[in-house]
């Protein structure tokens, strides 16, 4: 590959931005988390999730892509050894910092794109308000799981939680994009059924969200107690290849389309935002 041909921007030399930014202004920012899947599949599953969504879009609809963020908001995965996570406000001071960044060389759209489905949102979502307000720019968020969420819950089981945590989903997603990180042998049943209650205390990826809702984030022992042994949400038994790439596919086709959307949005004046110092 040509230096100049690849859609990350860390591969390109200054120059080569310079001229794409006559072209285009629009600029992916992948952003992940590094926490326990189970014992099937690795800490960077949120990580992936961002980054290969993203190169793949970019490659169909001719943006560039920033080096990813491997860190998220992961408190209550700390229960497992090797999850690593962010305070929530510096997860947030991060994307402002780097889309203050991007924002002074000239992009002005700016997609951020959560691979850890739903729990980075409160902070990313802050960061994009953040950089509309202050400039002006179209600034927005872009979840894997969400943008696609009515066809990721056709294609999988229908049982409770799998499109959840470490479960059929994202496992099929493994399995598809990086399947020399999945052990099958080692999927493990949850000790525990999903709970029938009449409050759920966190967003469910399952469609249609049709169960009332309140709001309280678990806290590293609740959520260990809550899966433990293995830190699964859900079985992984039925997960397949097949699966991932119809789960790709859908999200994929979403998300250009989301692209070609902001391409066109018209846009008032930008302002050059501050400096990171």
């Amino acid at each position: 590959m040509i230096l100049d041909e690849s859609v990350w921007l860390h591969e390109r030399a200054w120059p080569s931005v310079a001229a794409y930014l006559e072209q285009c202004d629009i600029v992916l920012v992948p952003i992940g988390a590094t926490e326990q899947h189970g014992p099937h599949t690795p800490l960077m599953v949120d990580t992936g999730w961002a980054t290969w969504i993203s190169e793949q879009v970019a490659a169909r609809t001719g943006v560039l892509v920033t080096p990813p963020l491997h860190f998220g908001w992961s408190p209550h995965h700390l229960a497992y050894p090797g999850s690593i996570t962010l305070r929530p406000e510096t997860l947030t001071q991060v994307i402002v910092d780097v889309g203050e960044s991007l924002l002074a060389h000239g992009f002005r759209r700016i997609i951020l794109v959560n691979g850890n489905r739903i729990a980075n949102l409160p902070p990313m979502e802050i960061a994009a308000t953040k950089l509309r307000f202050s400039t002006g720019a179209l600034v927005s968020v872009v979840d894997t799981g969400l943008i696609a969420r009515k066809e990721i819950a056709a294609i999988c089981d229908p049982e409770p939680c799998a499109v959840d945590h470490a479960a059929d989903a994202e496992t099929s997603f493994m399995l598809h994009a990086f399947p020399q990180l999945v052990d099958m042998g080692r999927v493990q049943e949850p000790a525990r059924s999903p709970r029938e209650i009449r409050f759920a205390s966190h967003i469910q990826f399952d469609y249609p969200l049709d169960g009332n809702l309140v709001l309280i984030h678990a806290t590293s022992e609740e959520f260990g107690d809550r899966t433990k042994p293995w830190g699964v949400a859900a079985s992984a038994g039925s997960a397949t290849k097949e699966k991932g790439q119809r789960i790709v596919a859908a999200v994929i086709d979403n998300f250009v389309a989301y692209v070609e959307q902001v391409r066109i949005t018209e846009l008032g004046s930008v302002r050059p935002p501050p400096i990171p110092i």
